[in-house]
């Protein structure tokens, strides 16, 4: 029988998997690093949440960007504290971008609040060691746009913020997000006109989010191959936004087309965000958890995706 066509293309990465695999096979001694993006705990204390990930065998986070003001936020010496405690290494801060502190509203106030809070995070993520800080060009929750210049509006706001981002050596990575969501920047292809347009060395990495490109991309694993070098981490949920394994997500494919990319290589990451559906998730964060679910999304997650991970690596 004829293969369907996300079928083709599956059986298309595959291959270079394998090829990959036979021909450099030390290109496989390292695993794909798994952290959590930790927002979606909500009012859970970040020692509880670092417990429960280590827990797992989790060894690094995303945390919350919440320095929303000068007086909000993680304190640089506690979560240190925190994070030493456990043993626990940060990939990068999820940086949280709403009406409020949008790159590309159309009132000036609320463009210098997203600058002032990117400042703010940047500066933490260098102290607790990250790698990324994941911005997002337009507010999360708003998926109508303001006008139809919102794309250069946001691109002007963040090229000043170029030469932080080099400074610090912290990377800025653009994550695309589902139209249901966000106003633009939906794809792989958008966030890389979007790096094109502001056009500063210090803004050109990637944050992809499997769940956005469920909806927005023509296939996931293509589009895994089309961000490349540029991806730094990779947001994971099943195709009904929980825990790996519980839903219809292609997890096997995903995976084959990041070791082809290399990004096993270096400092490169997947943090699982399983948020539930619905057009607005940033509720989440200020809800009190369910602590036996959020046990279960993330043992059944971590232990999930290692498993998958090893049986192609033994193909």
């Amino acid at each position: 029988m004829k293969l369907q066509n996300f079928q083709l293309k599956n059986e298309k990465i595959k291959e270079a998997f394998l090829k990959l695999k036979q021909e450099h096979p030390e290109r496989f001694e390292k695993r794909l690093k798994l952290s959590w993006s930790n927002w979606g705990f909500g009012l859970e204390s970040l020692e509880e949440s670092v417990a429960r990930l280590k827990n797992a065998g989790i060894d690094y986070i995303e945390l919350h960007g919440n320095h929303y003001g000068e007086d909000l936020g993680y304190d640089v010496n506690e979560t240190v504290a925190i994070l030493n405690k456990f043993n626990m290494k940060v990939s990068g801060v999820c940086g949280m971008f709403s009406a409020e502190n949008d790159l590309a509203s159309n009132l000036p106030s609320k463009r210098q609040a997203a600058i002032s809070y990117i400042k703010r995070e940047i500066a933490f993520t260098k102290a607790v060691g990250g790698e990324y800080l994941l911005v997002v060009p337009g507010a999360v929750g708003r998926p109508d746009a303001y006008d139809d210049t919102e794309f250069e509006r946001s691109v002007q706001t963040l090229r000043p913020l170029g030469n932080l981002f080099l400074e610090s050596g912290v990377k800025a990575a653009i994550e695309p997000v589902r139209a249901a969501e966000v106003s633009f920047v939906h794809t792989v292809a958008d966030a890389k006109k979007y790096i094109k347009a502001v056009n500063h060395k210090g803004i050109n990495h990637i944050n992809g989010d499997i769940y956005h490109m469920q909806s927005e991309e023509a296939h996931i694993g293509e589009a895994i191959l089309e961000a490349g070098d540029q991806l730094v981490n990779l947001h994971l949920a099943d195709s009904n936004r929980g825990a790996l394994g519980e839903g219809f997500m292609d997890i096997d494919t995903i995976i084959m087309a990041l070791y082809v990319i290399g990004y096993n290589e270096g400092n490169k990451f997947l943090s699982p965000e399983p948020l539930g559906p619905g057009g607005d998730p940033y509720p989440a964060m200020n809800a009190v958890p369910d602590k036996a679910k959020l046990d279960h999304l993330v043992k059944q997650t971590a232990t999930y995706f290692r498993e998958r991970e090893e049986e192609l690596l033994k193909l």
